[in-house]
Parts: C-alpha cells; sequence; structure tokens
C-alpha cells in the first residue's frame, strides 16, 4: 500500500450548498499538487436492502429529477442529526416502502466518486420486516416493487434501474448473503464497521 500523501494546508469554502476543500498535498516522491474535494455538510447517506424473504428484495419506484424520470432502485436518504445509521436506515424504509426492519445489518459503506467527493453511503440489510408507514418528504407515494435477487441479470439491463449505488449495493447483498448463509432469528444487529 502505497504511502498516504501528507497534507500541508486545507483551504475551505462555501460555493452555494456545497463547501469546497482544497488540500496541499506532498506526494513520498516529493511532488507537491492542490488537490480539491467536495466535503458533504450532512452526516452520511444510507442505502436499505429490505429482505421479505430470503430471495426477494423491496425496490421502490420513484421520481428522478436528474434525469426526468422514474427510477427503479433501492431505498435510501439522509441520515438526521443524532441519528444512528441503523435508525436511519429503519426510518427510511418506513418512509419510503411502508416497511420497518426487526433485524439491520450494517453491510458496508460505499463511496460515490472517492477521487473529489467525500460522501459516504452505508449499506444496511434489513431483515425481519413488517408493514409499518412513517410520512416522509416525498410528494407521492412510491411504488414498491418486489425483486427476486437470483433475476438481478435482468434488473441490471432495464433502463429505468441506472442508479449505480441501488445497483452495486443488490449485488453485493446477493453475495453477501450467498456467503453468510441462512440468517439467524434475533435482535438488531450493532453497527459492524
Amino acid at each position: 500500500m502505497p504511502k498516504l500523501p501528507v497534507i500541508h494546508d486545507i483551504q475551505e469554502r462555501d460555493e452555494g450548498r456545497n463547501r469546497i476543500e482544497e488540500l496541499d498535498l506532498e506526494f513520498s516522491n516529493g511532488e507537491r499538487r492542490r488537490y480539491t474535494r467536495l466535503k458533504p455538510r450532512g452526516h452520511g447517506a444510507v442505502i436499505i436492502a429490505a429482505m421479505p424473504d430470503p430471495e426477494t428484495v423491496l425496490l421502490i419506484r420513484e421520481y428522478a429529477c436528474g434525469v426526468h424520470r422514474y427510477e427503479l432502485g433501492l431505498p435510501k436518504g439522509r441520515i438526521d442529526a443524532g441519528e444512528s445509521i441503523l435508525e436511519a436506515a429503519n426510518r427510511e424504509l418506513k418512509e419510503e416502502a411502508g416497511f420497518g426492519g426487526r433485524r439491520l445489518s450494517l453491510v458496508r459503506s460505499l463511496t460515490l466518486a472517492p477521487t473529489y467527493m467525500a460522501h459516504q453511503t452505508h449499506l444496511v440489510l434489513a431483515e425481519d420486516i413488517y408493514p409499518e408507514k412513517l410520512v416522509g418528504d416525498e410528494p407521492e407515494d412510491l411504488e414498491v416493487v418486489p425483486w427476486r435477487l437470483d433475476r438481478l441479470h435482468e434488473l441490471m439491463l432495464l433502463e429505468d434501474c441506472s442508479e449505480g449505488r441501488s445497483l452495486a449495493a443488490l449485488f453485493i447483498i446477493r453475495e453477501y448473503l450467498h456467503h453468510r448463509g441462512p440468517a439467524v432469528d434475533g435482535p438488531a444487529d450493532e453497527v459492524r464497521g
């Protein structure tokens, strides 16, 4: 593993809703460069793979302004101040899909563009789910679409399922469940790092 560059200085500035950091870096070979990164203002985000049974995950269909169409993907949202990752995941699941999870596990964290963004989205597996709806910030009810994990090869080719975090998370969950084996009944898991 290469040695991390030395940070000599960090300059911060706000540009609209974004915080920009400029880093004065020195690499192990003596080269110095200035890198710019986007620093998140919030507490991170969650993306939830809710499993009503061991072979099925719940997707939602919601309006995506960036591409002006309805997109199929996993429930997701930001972590509010004072919430743990698992609390945020359960809240977002209730708001977007109308379900809560009795057993929640942090599987791993994902980045969007790590070369210039520090934002992380935490992938949470929700099992032993039950119906419970909370009011969220969505302007309309979201359609919940059960999808079998053995049909991911079909999902990844759908034009209305293009969000990279959802696609990556679904394949990670499928592999995670395959290697983990059957779930063990019990209370919610602790956050594992």
